[in-house]
Order: C-alpha cells, then sequence, then structure tokens
C-alpha cells in the first residue's frame, strides 16, 4: 500500500548554504507564489485582463467569480491542511514528508474536479478557463501518484501549468500575450530556483513537478479545446 512504501522515507536533500538576504527573497517568492495562489492569479488574468474570456461579466459578477475560484481551489485546500495539522496528522501545515502529503493531494482532486465540473456546466465560462480547471484536477491526480515514490515539488507544479497554460492560450487565440507569457516565464524560472535554494527536494523532485505541470494542461488543452 501507499503508505507503506519505503520511498515516502527517503532521506532529506541539503542545499549548499546560502547568504541570508537570498534565503530570505526565496522564502517571500515561495509564499506569493504558493501553488495554492497559482490557479487565482491565472484566473484573474483570465477575468480582468484576457479580452472578451469575461465580456458578459459586470464588475461584480466578474469579483464573485473570482471570489469562487480562491475559495474552492485555496480556501478549502489550505483549511484542510490546517484542520490535519491541528489534529495532529500532519507535523507542520508545511507538509514537509510524503506521508503528510497524501491526504491534502486527496482533497484538492476533490476541490480541482468541483472548480472543473461547476465551470464546465456553467453558462459564460469560457473555454480557457475550463481547460485551465481541468489541468489542475489532472495535475494533482497524477502528483498523488508520483508521491508514492517521491516528493515531487508542488510549487513546480504550480508555476508549469500556469507557464503551460499562458503558451496554450497564445496558441489558441488571436490577442498578443507576449508580455504576460513573459512574466509567466520569469515567474516559473525564479520559483524553481527559490525551491532549489530553500526546500529539501531534489533538483529531480522540480524538474518533474514543471514538467507534470506543463503536461497536465497540454492534456487539457487537447480535451476541452
Amino acid at each position: 500500500m501507499m503508505m507503506n512504501n519505503p520511498s515516502l522515507n527517503r532521506p532529506a536533500y541539503a542545499t549548499l548554504p546560502q547568504p541570508k538576504p537570498i534565503t530570505f527573497l526565496a522564502k517571500v517568492v515561495s509564499y506569493i507564489f504558493h501553488p495554492l495562489f497559482i490557479p487565482t492569479y491565472v484566473a484573474a488574468y483570465l477575468i480582468f485582463k484576457y479580452p472578451y474570456s469575461f465580456a458578459a461579466f459586470d464588475e461584480s459578477q466578474k469579483l464573485l467569480k473570482l471570489l469562487s475560484i480562491f475559495i474552492i481551489t485555496a480556501g478549502f485546500p489550505a483549511i484542510t491542511v490546517f484542520l490535519l495539522w491541528r489534529l495532529d496528522f500532519a507535523e507542520s501545515i508545511f507538509l514537509r514528508t510524503q506521508k503528510e502529503r497524501i491526504i491534502p493531494y486527496v482533497a484538492s482532486i476533490i476541490y480541482f474536479f468541483w472548480a472543473w465540473w461547476v465551470s464546465r456546466n456553467q453558462l459564460g465560462s469560457p473555454p480557457p478557463l475550463v481547460f485551465f480547471l481541468l489541468g489542475l484536477f489532472i495535475s494533482a491526480s497524477a502528483a498523488l501518484s508520483f508521491n508514492s515514490y517521491f516528493k515531487i515539488s508542488m510549487h513546480a507544479i504550480g508555476v508549469g501549468g500556469a507557464l503551460a497554460f499562458m503558451i496554450l492560450l497564445g496558441l489558441s487565440g488571436t490577442e498578443a500575450i507576449g508580455v504576460p507569457l513573459s512574466i509567466a516565464t520569469i515567474i516559473a524560472g525564479v520559483v524553481c530556483t527559490a525551491r532549489f535554494i530553500v526546500s529539501d527536494h531534489y533538483p529531480s523532485d522540480v524538474y518533474y513537478g514543471l514538467a507534470l505541470g506543463i503536461a497536465s494542461q497540454c492534456v487539457a488543452f487537447w480535451i476541452v479545446m
């Protein structure tokens, strides 16, 4: 069974010591671009910046839509992790071991499926949002499987998915998104570098996470678009 897999007890990866300002900045980047926040950032771009995606919505409807996505993709998973910590199922809210990540992954799969299913069946939801949310569900499902063998980087999955989404959005649309795409590329590089500095991930954990995030969005794009 997954709980008895010896790879769940893999020793931590030690990085070379870094100057304190660099370590501090890496931690700040990791907090700002926490994987739970990535869906909200992408949804905010689609709702408020990408032309015509939510043209039929007024400002209050756009805010409500963004709030609903934040609650489902960030609020509920965060509450789940907090409860696991308070009930002593996890040593900290940072989920430093693979065992501690199993239940949050399962919960996130449920929440992301819910977000995708609601958007899929809601009138006025643009296809890019639908395929992005499906990509989240696919990536969480795959990450749970990979978690049996190594501690794949959730940060890398998040930024990899966001980067792939922006690339696919640019390829499938008629609008120029060179600046947002460049920003997404820089963010992906900075976040992955930050995880090398302040996390106990092996380099392969980050690389596989980035690849998984990209692949999940590509599969979702193929299914929906």
